[in-house]
């Protein structure tokens, strides 16, 4: 797909949907598309049930998610598929990230969950990474996919109140404060989506 059929499909789309239902994802990525003024909307403001996620890839779902949007909303959906990735845990949570929470969507049990895991591992070794693959569909079958991922290690207890999911016990590399505490700012300079959102905007959102 050359830039003038990127250009034209993607950036002068009247409205992008995003492809999910998580308030704080959605939040999060609307304030990455903010400076673009692009108008978005969130699937359930739209009543765009969520999709089975059935692949086995952070792409492979995000795509499933972004196809399904764009379809049922007739223009541009944006779609992202991201998780936590424990290497002690042999990468888990990965794709299983939100169904670790349940439900109910209980992050607290989640890193519940993966706090347990780790202690009964006996591992000592507490490096993660979150990554985060960003797609792009256009009702005419136009794809694109962009992925980033952001490394760091897990604290116990949780700390902070900011951002969501597993945000209370990531801290990144480099850092002290884990993204639950960090301003939401920084976080969105450096984390998982903000990479895959840089490549998107080279690809897409650059004249």
């Amino acid at each position: 797909m050359d830039a003038v059929t990127i250009n034209r499909l993607f950036r002068k789309a009247p409205m992008w949907v995003i492809a999910s239902h998580n308030s704080g994802k959605i939040k999060e990525i609307a304030d990455l598309v903010r400076p673009f003024s692009i108008a978005v909307k969130g699937a359930g403001e739209l009543s765009i049930p969520e999709p089975e996620e059935t692949e086995k890839t952070f792409s492979g779902n995000a795509l499933l998610k972004a196809r399904a949007s764009a379809k049922a909303s007739g223009t541009v959906a944006l779609a992202d598929d991201s998780g936590l990735e424990v290497n002690a845990l042999g990468g888990d949570p990965g794709i299983y990230s939100a169904r670790w929470a349940g439900p109910d969507r209980d992050f607290q049990l989640a890193m519940r969950t993966v706090e347990e895991k780790l202690q009964a591992s006996g591992s000592p070794d507490r490096s993660a990474r979150f990554v985060c693959a960003l797609a792009l569909a256009h009702p005419d079958g136009a794809e694109l996919v962009f992925e980033g991922e952001v490394s760091g290690h897990l604290v116990w207890p949780p700390r902070g109140e900011n951002g969501f999911g597993y945000d209370p016990v990531f801290v990144p590399h480099g850092h002290e404060v884990t993204f639950g505490e960090m301003d939401p700012a920084a976080k969105h300079a450096m984390s998982h989506r903000a990479n895959a959102f840089r490549k998107l905007v080279t690809t897409v959102l650059t004249p």
